[in-house]
């Protein structure tokens, strides 16, 4: 059977760079991140290349995931959240991208890397708290105070609240990158069954049908975890970001 983790090995292509006596290497990682990149580009550019009244498919297409994504910033952080929407927006499409082009087999799934996962939580992070602080100043650490709390416990509180904000970019993370890694493994698994058992002449085939029937069934459900995953980013996102907008409500 094939090795599960194959999939997720990073491969070095070319050298960019030399920094002293270490080389910088371009990846299948990156490539495939700029591969999404100019997807997203290409998908936007054309969608709103006509701007017609009676919009096509790519045009609707391209309203909708720009509604969908304004929308939820204005159901989490408000109006004044939208001067977010460049930020949300980015990571929402760039998320479900490479996640998307992480289900074409013989492809490389960015999310499943840890390291990218966290760069992306922690720009959320300190996204959060720079504006927070350059926002409300001091007025910030309201957030760590919540409203209508007995004095007695509040010290207990505001650790638990602490250690919760400073937590954010850890299950921010690792949500994202468990949840392609997981399936992505067992999609492998249950492909390797496929082959193995279907090598094995005409009841090797026969009891294939059952590994094949559940390979199929996981594509489309994680089709539906890409999308939520990205959704799941992206809403999360919002919410941390009305904390540094409105810090204490």
């Amino acid at each position: 059977m094939a090795d599960p983790i194959h999939q997720f090995q990073i491969v070095n292509l070319f050298p960019v760079a030399k920094v002293g006596d270490t080389q910088i290497m371009f990846t299948n990682s990156a490539a495939f991140m700029v591969a999404a990149v100019a997807v997203i580009t290409i998908f936007l550019l054309a969608g709103a290349a006509s701007r017609s009244l009676v919009p096509g498919r790519l045009q609707s297409m391209a309203e909708l995931s720009y509604e969908f994504v304004a929308d939820s910033i204005r159901s989490t952080a408000g109006s004044a959240g939208m001067r977010f929407f460049p930020f949300v927006f980015t990571l929402f499409m760039f998320i479900l991208t490479v996640n998307l082009i992480g289900l074409i087999p013989y492809t490389f799934t960015v999310t499943s890397h840890i390291i990218v996962t966290v760069t992306l939580a922690m720009s959320v992070f300190l996204t959060v708290l720079i504006y927070g602080f350059y926002k409300n100043g001091l007025h910030f650490f309201n957030l760590f105070v919540p409203k209508g709390i007995p004095v007695y416990i509040l010290p207990l509180i505001v650790v638990i609240e602490v250690i919760s904000f400073l937590s954010r970019p850890i299950s921010h993370s690792v949500r994202l990158f468990a949840n392609m890694l997981a399936g992505h493994i067992t999609l492998k698994v249950f492909a390797g069954f496929v082959t193995m058992l279907g090598s094995a002449g005409i009841v090797g085939i026969a009891g294939a049908v059952l590994p094949l029937s559940l390979v199929v069934a996981l594509t489309a459900l994680e089709l539906l975890v890409a999308f939520l995953q990205a959704y799941v980013f992206a809403i999360l996102t919002c919410i941390y970001l009305n904390d540094a907008i409105h810090p204490g409500h």
